[in-house]
């Protein structure tokens, strides 16, 4: 099977086997239509005609590390039921309306954000983790998420500005139950990705925080003490006597990749545990919507492009359309700039019309506070004002424009 990617001139390095270019052969004064790389010479000679070649890793010689992680798995396409051949898979449909769900949505992830932190400081403090606690904790927020999600995924965006001392936890918790849902997993999975999400980072209790919150590159030895988290998780959990297979699995392999270029075993494809590939999924979502100590929050619909753009490298293509399904290019809770020039934030999703949802606007065209919160529902609002078509044109950062989040009450 030919193994291609997409690689930048300035990337190239001697031992590369060039298969494509960016442009028709004919177009450059290459004579072979596919070459190996020999001399700086050549690469000179590429970036005089391209911007980006293809490189055909099995011909190629000295691939290195950054190379080999862009390998894409090529196989055919699963069915949920292929992907979950034990499992009864059910049907959700939404059995409550937004602003019937907020304020039990938004009590659920309260107690869950309560509990989490009394566990997770006793843990801290040498106590085992209470996973009894844990359990009891995620009941309200599974039940708020199988009866419409976009109240939870709204918290879950909110609390990237929010004081929550396990903010990324709480995330991951949220999108693996919500992305389980959608997959039509039993109640029982359900449960086991709202544990799984939440502890699954458990082990960076045990790693120095001045890595954790590191505003620099980290060099080898630094990164290879963060990756220890997944041992310290792993122990962790022992001293528990947790038998669920699947949340172990996710606090396991959360970092393991597709391709095989994760860690700390290197695992591929469906060697990985269904659960935890659902788990790194979710760990990569909620990490660059976020802000952190070296990188700022990136927007939902970028971040989704960039989860798209490594299905079946990083992810498995399958999970990774199901979470784009689950929660949509503009999740509940997401800024976004209207065709009006007008600033809103969406409250809704519709599930066949993930273009248009319900959303409320806070700014004006000028980018200034509007004097009351206007809702409007785009599915059926197409035009502005002035008559003309009235659409998203952009997701913006979290903060963008000053908007404080939490300044917003519904």
């Amino acid at each position: 099977m030919i193994e291609v990617v997409k690689v930048m001139v300035a990337d190239l390095k001697p031992g590369m086997y060039v298969s494509g270019l960016d442009r028709p052969w004919l177009e450059t004064p290459f004579i072979l239509q596919g070459f190996r790389i020999t001399s700086e010479e050549d690469i000179r000679g590429l970036r005089r005609h391209c911007q980006y070649v293809f490189v055909d890793i099995e011909k190629s010689r000295h691939i290195d590390y950054a190379l080999q992680r862009k390998r894409r798995v090529q196989r055919p396409r699963l069915s949920r039921e292929a992907m979950f051949p034990t499992r009864r898979l059910v049907n959700y449909t939404d059995s409550a309306e937004w602003a019937e769900e907020y304020p039990r949505a938004e009590d659920a992830v309260q107690q869950l954000s309560q509990g989490l932190e009394e566990v997770f400081q006793n843990a801290r403090d040498g106590a085992a983790v209470d996973v009894v606690r844990v359990k009891r904790s995620v009941e309200p927020m599974i039940d708020s998420i199988s009866r419409n999600p976009d109240a939870c995924i709204w918290l879950a965006r909110l609390k990237e500005q929010d004081k929550y001392t396990y903010q990324h936890s709480l995330g991951a918790s949220i999108w693996g139950v919500a992305l389980g849902r959608q997959l039509g997993l039993p109640r029982s999975d359900l449960r086991s990705l709202a544990i799984g999400g939440l502890l699954f980072d458990v082990g960076k209790l045990r790693v120095d925080p001045a890595l954790l919150h590191s505003d620099h590159v980290l060099n080898n030895e630094e990164l290879n003490a963060l990756r220890e988290h997944v041992r310290h998780g792993v122990d962790m959990m022992a001293e528990t006597g947790l038998m669920n297979t699947d949340v172990l699995a996710m606090v396991a392999h959360h970092h393991e990749r597709h391709n095989g270029s994760g860690y700390p075993q290197g695992l591929a494809g469906d060697d990985i545990p269904i659960f935890a590939r659902i788990a790194g999924i979710v760990d990569c979502y909620d990490a660059i919507t976020s802000h952190r100590s070296y990188a700022r929050a990136t927007s939902p619909s970028a971040a989704i492009k960039m989860l798209y753009d490594v299905k079946d490298i990083d992810f498995q293509a399958e999970l990774v359309e199901e979470f784009i399904q689950a929660v949509g290019i503009y999740p509940a809770g997401t800024l976004i700039e209207l065709s009006s020039g007008e600033v809103a934030v969406v409250v809704a999703e519709y599930r066949t019309r993930r273009l248009r949802p319900r959303i409320m606007v806070v700014l004006d065209a000028d980018k200034q506070p509007l004097n009351s919160i206007r809702m409007v529902d785009l599915l059926h609002e197409t035009e502005d004002s002035r008559g003309q078509p009235l659409d998203i044109v952009n997701s913006l950062e979290p903060g963008a424009y000053g908007i404080d989040m939490n300044s917003i009450h519904l």
